[in-house]
């Protein structure tokens, strides 16, 4: 006579759980697509995946601080160009008609500022090595050349939310806590966090590995924010506008992270 508990008996038992808890885990995996299909759209993408941005954004922005920096390199570490996407750069490039717009400056006179590139030639310059990474998953090590957004910003202050004297470095809580920048045609646009903007390596940038930018890089100028993903980068830079409202940005209209924070 078998005993109960033979090898074969145990088989069974393992065999039948086993398909017990794989039919759970099918019909569990059912139901969450069930649920992300039913689930209404919130910018771009289904809602619950958009609220766990939102918690992301939250964490990254507890965790960033403007002082703290990213590695930078020596020139010998610098890697081969590689160049993405020319959103918003669709018409040929004409250097002298240029013109950078700034809005939301405190005390200006006029609503909208036009600098030139020889306004922005004649500012402080900082040169730096640091890596660029891509949201596809590359990233390259490149020189960079220009003004600090920092030493822009000096010169062309932001408002501030008490109506007072912008003061960068000691209430940097007090500045309108958004920045929104797009090209001249405005087809690409990026909106970005005033911290992230007033970080240390942040730059206006017009010249990439002892070369004047090229077309393809963003000419003739470029923000270069090491802190974010590229496609915060914006190239061919036209329009800076200080803000209290969070702008719309380009690729978080398509789905993707709006804080794009690294």
């Amino acid at each position: 006579m078998k005993s109960e508990n033979s090898p074969k008996r145990e088989m069974t038992k393992l065999t039948r759980r086993g398909l017990i808890w794989g039919l759970a885990y099918i019909s569990g995996i059912f139901g969450i697509f069930r649920f992300l299909d039913k689930s209404p759209n919130a910018k771009g993408i289904t809602q619950p995946f958009r609220k766990a941005q939102g918690l992301n954004e939250k964490l990254w922005e507890k965790l960033f601080s403007p002082s703290r920096r990213v590695p930078e390199y020596s020139k010998d570490r610098v890697t081969p160009e590689r160049f993405n996407e020319t959103i918003g750069m669709e018409e040929d490039l004409d250097p002298d008609s240029w013109k950078l717009l700034v809005e939301g400056v405190h005390g200006a006179s006029k609503p909208v500022i036009e600098l030139t590139m020889k306004d922005i030639l004649a500012m402080p310059v900082t040169e730096m090595t640091t890596e660029f990474f891509c949201i596809e998953g590359w990233s390259v090590i490149q020189t960079w050349k220009g003004v600090l957004m920092r030493d822009f910003m000096n010169r062309y202050p932001p408002d501030t939310l008490s109506g007072k004297k912008p003061d960068l470095v000691n209430a940097a809580q007090d500045l309108v806590p958004y920045v929104a920048m797009t090209t001249p045609n405005e087809n690409y646009f990026v909106g970005l966090d005033m911290g992230s903007v007033i970080h240390a390596q942040t730059m206006l940038c017009y010249e990439m590995n002892g070369q004047p930018l090229t077309e393809e890089h963003g000419a003739p100028l470029r923000l270069v924010i090491p802190v974010k993903y590229g496609v915060k980068n914006i190239k061919r830079l036209g329009k800076i506008q200080y803000r209290k409202d969070r702008p719309a940005d380009y690729w978080a209209q398509q789905g993707y992270d709006w804080y794009a924070g690294l």
